[in-house]
C-alpha cells in the first residue's frame, strides 16, 4: 500500500483571539479575590493604627472638645400642695432641674502646640492648649424661662466642661469680677454632649448669687492636652471663637465652619490661624434652657483636626480602589503583544503578571508604614514595573517588547500616582484615562482576526 496516499493530518487550529481576549478579560475579574484579601489586611492594620491613637488618646486625653463657662441655677416647681390647720400653704411634691444659663456674649481662644507621639510604626498627632473663655452674664431675665419656679440663686454654681479631664495639665482657674475661684470636678458628666456621643466631663464653682441685677463677667483659663482633634462649643448667645497653632495640616470641621482661616506661613514659623463667628439665631438654642437639652449644644461645634499627611492607610486604600482597572490594563497590554507575534501565552501567566500586581499593594503598604507614601510608591512600583516588564521581553524574547512594557507600565503606575494625589480630580483623571485607554485599544486591534478560524476578507 502506498503511503503516500495517506492525507497528511491538518495543522491544529489555535484558540481563536476573541475566545483567548475573553479568557484574558475573566482572569483579570480574577484578581479581585487577592485584591480583596490585601483590602482586608488594609483594615487591619488601620484598625490597629486607630488602636494605638486610642491608647495614646487616653494618656493624652484623647479629641477634645470644651465648654466655655455657663451659669448653673437649680429651680423646683410645685406640683401639689394643700393648706395647714393655719392657713398656710404646704408643698406636697414637687418638680426640681436645673436651668442653665448662657452668656450673652462668649469670645473663646485657644493656642496649641503640637507634636507627634510614635508607637512601634504608629504615628499620632498630640497637642497642648492653652484655652482662655469670656462670659458676660445678662441675668434680670431668667425667671422668665421658667414661668412658675423657684430659682434657688444660692446654690447656683458656675459650670464648664472637657470630653476628657484626664487631658487637664493646670488646675481650672476663672476671674469672676475681681475674685479668683478654682473649678473641681461636677460628679458625672452630661451624656452625649460631645458631637459622637461621648460622656462629658463637667467642672464647677459655687457662685451664690445675690444680686442679679447687675451685669456678672467671668473669665476662664485652662490648659489641657489632647490627641487629632479640638473644639469648643457655641457656649454663648453670640458666640466668637479663635484657634491658632503650629500643625501644618489642619483640617476645619464641626457644626459652623471659620469665617476667616489662615494655613499659610504665619510668622515664617507655619502653622494655622482660624476664627468663628456663631450669631444667636445660628446656634438654634434660646438663651436659658434645661438641663436636659444640653445635648443639642453638640452640633455647635467648632473644631480643627490635626491631620497626620504621612499616615499611609488612606492612600492605599485609595490605590487600591483602582486595582483591577490597572490589572486589566496592564493584561490588554500583554495580550496586544501576544495579538502582534507569534508567542501564544498560557493563562497562568496571565495570573503570574496579575499576583505581581496585586503583591505592589503589599510592598507599598508595608514600605509606606516605614518611610512614607511618597518613598514607599517610588520603591514599590519601581520593583513591579521592572519585574512585570522584564517578564514581558523574557517571554516575548524581545528587548524591543521590554522598551514598550517598562514604558507604557511606567506610564500606568506614574498615573496611580497621580489619582493618588488628585483626590478631588481623581474621578475625572481616571475616567477620562479610560476612555483613552479603551479608545487606544480599538484602534490597535482593529485588523485582529478575532475568530481566527477563517483567513481574512472570506
Amino acid at each position: 500500500m502506498d503511503d503516500s496516499s495517506t492525507p497528511s493530518p491538518r495543522p491544529q487550529k489555535g484558540r481563536s483571539k476573541g475566545a483567548k481576549f475573553l479568557v484574558v478579560c475573566a482572569l483579570a475579574v480574577l484578581m479581585a479575590i487577592p485584591a480583596l484579601l490585601v483590602f482586608a489586611l488594609l483594615m487591619e492594620r488601620t484598625n490597629r493604627a486607630e488602636g494605638v491613637a486610642r491608647e495614646i488618646g487616653d494618656q493624652m486625653g484623647g479629641e477634645q472638645v470644651f465648654l466655655g463657662p455657663v451659669i448653673q441655677i437649680p429651680y423646683v416647681i410645685p406640683t401639689r400642695s394643700s393648706t395647714d390647720e393655719k392657713g398656710n400653704r404646704v408643698v406636697l411634691a414637687q418638680e426640681s432641674g436645673n436651668l442653665i444659663v448662657f452668656p450673652q456674649t462668649g469670645k473663646a481662644s485657644a493656642a496649641t502646640k503640637s507634636d507627634v507621639r510614635s508607637r512601634s510604626i504608629f504615628r499620632v498627632p498630640v497637642y497642648t492648649a492653652d484655652l482662655t473663655f469670656d462670659a458676660a452674664f445678662d441675668l434680670k431675665d431668667v425667671q422668665a424661662a421658667r414661668p412658675g419656679a423657684v430659682l434657688i440663686w444660692d446654690k447656683a454654681q458656675l459650670v464648664t466642661g472637657a470630653t476628657d479631664s484626664r487631658g487637664a495639665r493646670k488646675d481650672i482657674v476663672a476671674q469672676i469680677d475681681n475674685r479668683s475661684v478654682m473649678l473641681a470636678p461636677s460628679g458625672p458628666g452630661v451624656t452625649g454632649l460631645s458631637p459622637d456621643g461621648t460622656d462629658f466631663d463637667l467642672f464647677a464653682a459655687p457662685l451664690a448669687l445675690t444680686d442679679t441685677s447687675t451685669p456678672l463677667n467671668i473669665k476662664v483659663a485652662m490648659t489641657f492636652s489632647g490627641t487629632r482633634k479640638l473644639g469648643i462649643l457655641a457656649y454663648g448667645k453670640s458666640s466668637e471663637a479663635a484657634i491658632t497653632g503650629d500643625w501644618k495640616h489642619p483640617s476645619f470641621g464641626g457644626g459652623f465652619l471659620p469665617v476667616t482661616r489662615q494655613t499659610d506661613d504665619l510668622a515664617h514659623k507655619g502653622g494655622f490661624n482660624a476664627q468663628w463667628s456663631v450669631p444667636f439665631i445660628a446656634r438654634g438654642l434660646p438663651a436659658v434652657i434645661d438641663q436636659s437639652q444640653m445635648t443639642t449644644l453638640g452640633k455647635s461645634e467648632l473644631s480643627v483636626t490635626f491631620i497626620e499627611p504621612t499616615n499611609p492607610y488612606q492612600s492605599v486604600g485609595r490605590s487600591l480602589k483602582y486595582a483591577l482597572l490597572f490589572v486589566g490594563l496592564v493584561f490588554l497590554t500583554y495580550f496586544l503583544f501576544e495579538s502582534t507575534s507569534k508567542k501564544e501565552l498560557h493563562p497562568a501567566q496571565y495570573i503570574l503578571v496579575g499576583l505581581a500586581q496585586i503583591t505592589f499593594y503589599l510592598l507599598l503598604l508595608s514600605f509606606a508604614e516605614r518611610i512614607g507614601f511618597d518613598a514607599a510608591f517610588v520603591v514599590a512600583a519601581g520593583a513591579t514595573v521592572t519585574l512585570i516588564a522584564g517578564y514581558a521581553g523574557l517571554i516575548f524574547h524581545s528587548r524591543w517588547r521590554f522598551i514598550a512594557a517598562f514604558a507604557v507600565f511606567s506610564a500606568l503606575y506614574a498615573l496611580i500616582y497621580v489619582l493618588m494625589r488628585m483626590e478631588d480630580y481623581a474621578l475625572l483623571v481616571g475616567a477620562c484615562s479610560a476612555f483613552l485607554v479603551i479608545a487606544a485599544v480599538m484602534v490597535l486591534t482593529r485588523n485582529i482576526n478575532w475568530y481566527g478560524n477563517r483567513a481574512e476578507g472570506e
